[in-house]
C-alpha cells in the first residue's frame, strides 16, 4: 500500500513530504561522505541522483518518508522514514541529517514524533531500528526515545556491494 504522508509537527521541525524540487537540498547531506558512511545508500553523486531518489517516493510501499525542514529558517536539514513491516505488526526507523545539525538532539525530536504518530495511527506496534557498530550516537537516539539494545546483527548497502556490522534496537519485545 502506498501512504498519504500527512505533514506532522514538533517544537522545532515540521516533517512534510518530498518533492523532486527538493534535489538541491537533499544533495547537501545525500552527499556526504561522512553522512553517507553510516548509511546503506552510497553518496549522491549529483543532484540528478537525488532527483532519481526523489521520484521513488511515490512509488514506496508500506512507507511514510518526511523531509525534516527547521522552523527557524525554513531549510529542509535531512529525511526520517518510518516502513511497515509483518502486516504493520513492527515498524523499521530511519533519518539522515546534514552534518550540520548532528548532535543537537534533531534526531531524537524527530524520531519520538514518528514513534507518537505511528502508535497513534496504528496503536501498540513494535518498533526497531539499526545502527552501524562505529555510529554510536545513533544508538544514544534509540535509547533517548525509549528502545533497547536486543542484538546484534548485519546489513548490507543497497546495491549489495557492502556488508556491514549493525546494533539492533526496539521499543517492545518480539513475542515468541
Amino acid at each position: 500500500m502506498i501512504f498519504e504522508i500527512p505533514v506532522l509537527e514538533t517544537e522545532r521541525f515540521t516533517l512534510r513530504p518530498l518533492s523532486v524540487s527538493d534535489a538541491d537540498d537533499v544533495f547537501k547531506w545525500a552527499s556526504d561522505e561522512a553522512v553517507a558512511r553510516y548509511l546503506r545508500y552510497e553518496p549522491h553523486e549529483s543532484t540528478d541522483t537525488s532527483r532519481e531518489w526523489l521520484s521513488s517516493l511515490d512509488t514506496l510501499e508500506n512507507e511514510y518518508t518526511w523531509g525534516i525542514v527547521r522552523k527557524s529558517d525554513g531549510q529542509l536539514i535531512g529525511c526520517c522514514s518510518m516502513r511497515s513491516h509483518e502486516d504493520g505488526k513492527w515498524w523499521t526507523i530511519g533519518y539522515s541529517l546534514r552534518r550540520d545539525c548532528w548532535n543537537k538532539g534533531c534526531a531524537t525530536e524527530v524520531t519520538k514524533r514518528m514513534i507518537a504518530f505511528i502508535r497513534g495511527k496504528y496503536g501498540d506496534v513494535g518498533i526497531y531500528a539499526a545502527h552501524a557498530v562505529e555510529n554510536t550516537a545513533s544508538g544514544r537516539v534509540m535509547e533517548k526515545c525509549g528502545m533497547h539494545y536486543v542484538r546484534d546483527g548485519e546489513e548490507s548497502s543497497f546495491d549489495g556491494r557492502t556488508i556491514f556490522k549493525v546494533k539492533i534496537y526496539q521499543l517492545r519485545e518480539e513475542k515468541k
